[in-house]
């Protein structure tokens, strides 16, 4: 009797420890009552928490042990809403509150501080050392990673990942490893017809090449080949390697020679201060991201990928010159480039990036990226022009990351990557573990992508019999 008791006790501690609480809810301006996009929601003092998607809603599985803990619902310019976990009520919906600092009475202080947008982000730039993780850290996340032409969805993936960094001061693209740990869904009815892409992988493929893609018939190339030609473009692309270890991740790669918030930034990117704001009752610099005398250049092997301009905004924190959030976009500039873009995407907009980071123990650490980009394939008889054809012929793809949990204890740390077997292709089918995702934090859909993906799925099962 004792020994059975023993053991209930010891399944019911178990049990409480893996239980959950769910919280889910809509939040929304305390004026127009529009939904509010990429509020940050999260326990406080911790590292779970999730992001509100275009609908303004979000859900969040919370550790039970944490249900006395403070619930924060921030968002740049509004004051933040905070509840005990216990106490959250989803039977109203969350109204922030516009919260901005006067300007002039802020800049009634010292001296030494920067005076012009252009020094900000460079004061902002150098104290990335002290701001930045300085030892070696994981992080497990959640990416979506979806494209589409204007009507409907082609593809979907949607995967739990594990990323380490040995820390800021280390080249990322030696220091940086990515593992793709799980996957939820993975559907694929892309038209296996880009003779754009398999161009490209034979100008970097074969020695000599220089056949232009409307010289190629599709009769004459095996689907086999066109399927091995995406599957390099996916991820020389799209992959997540790219994502984390190239230019655009902005704020970490700030130290390559060719980075582009590097020592020649001011060169190809001007800064202007907006305004400053509050966020959860933080002073914060709002400044545009502006042309600079130079077009950005990606240096981008096999794509041209030159000749943008960059615009956008910038969040810097007053106090400590931390990096809150970066919205970046480079549009096509340069006539060749304007040329390309408009051929080949029906846009001048090439890459859109949002960068947004959390603060913890005394960190900045990435907490949620958006990406999206054009995509280069040609579906359908280019001679129609018509709308109706356009609609489905441009293609372009989005990856969304959220990061749910930090891992800082160096024992830990080294205890999760010894002998780990680091696999970065997101895009290679793998098989469903249900009870993994029955508790793990992942990106809510909007009620559009639902209805998109729904549709995917439908004519995946289809397909798939």
């Amino acid at each position: 009797m004792k020994r059975l008791i023993l053991f209930l006790v010891i399944g019911m501690i178990g049990f409480i420890g893996h239980s959950q609480i769910e919280i889910k809810n809509k939040v929304v301006d305390f004026q127009s009552f529009l939904p509010l996009e990429n509020c940050s929601v999260y326990v406080k003092n911790t590292t779970i928490g999730t992001v509100t998607n275009e609908d303004g809603k979000f859900v969040l599985l919370i550790p039970e042990r944490h249900q006395t803990d403070t619930l924060i619902v921030s968002n740049i310019g509004y004051k933040s809403y905070k509840i005990p976990v216990n106490e959250f009520d989803d039977s109203m919906e969350i109204i922030l509150e516009e919260d901005i600092a006067s300007l002039n009475e802020v800049l009634l202080v010292a001296d030494t501080r920067p005076e012009t947008a252009n020094e900000i982000i460079e004061r902002a730039l150098e104290r990335l050392p002290r701001n930045l993780p300085e030892s070696p850290y994981l992080q497990k996340g959640f990416i979506r990673h979806k494209e589409r032409n204007k009507r409907e969805f082609k593809w979907l993936i949607e995967s739990a990942i594990t990323l380490y960094d040995s820390s800021f001061p280390s080249a990322a693209n030696e220091n940086i490893k990515i593992n793709v740990d799980q996957v939820r869904k993975s559907y694929d009815l892309r038209d296996v017809d880009s003779l754009l892409v398999y161009t490209s992988y034979l100008k970097n493929h074969v020695r000599n090449f220089k056949m232009k893609s409307r010289n190629l018939k599709r009769d004459t190339i095996r689907t086999s080949s066109l399927v091995k030609a995406i599957r390099w473009n996916d991820g020389r692309v799209n992959g997540l390697e790219n994502l984390f270890k190239g230019k655009l991740n902005l704020v970490r790669n700030s130290h390559d020679p060719k980075a582009l918030f590097g020592e020649n930034m001011l060169e190809s990117h001007q800064f202007e201060l907006d305004t400053i704001l509050v966020d959860n009752e933080r002073k914060i610099y709002k400044i545009k991201i502006e042309e600079g005398n130079d077009f950005v250049d990606l240096h981008t092997k096999g794509i041209f990928n030159n000749g943008f301009q960059a615009q956008g905004w910038i969040y810097v924190y007053w106090d400590n010159y931390a990096i809150k959030k970066i919205e970046y976009e480079l549009v096509a500039a340069s006539d060749a480039q304007k040329s390309r873009s408009k051929t080949l995407f029906d846009t001048y907009v090439n890459h859109k990036l949002e960068l947004s980071y959390m603060e913890y123990d005394e960190r900045m650490y990435l907490n949620y990226i958006y990406y999206e980009t054009p995509k280069l394939v040609n579906v359908g008889d280019k001679s129609n022009q018509d709308n109706a054809n356009n609609d489905e012929r441009y293609y372009y793809t989005v990856q969304e990351v959220l990061f749910t949990e930090i891992v800082v204890d160096p024992e830990e740390v080294q205890e999760q990557i010894v002998g780990k077997s680091w696999d970065a292709d997101m895009f290679s089918p793998k098989p469903y573990d249900k009870s993994f995702w029955k508790s793990y934090n992942t990106l809510l859909e909007s009620e559009e992508e639902e209805k998109l993906i729904e549709d995917l799925t439908q004519k995946y099962s289809l397909y798939k019999e």
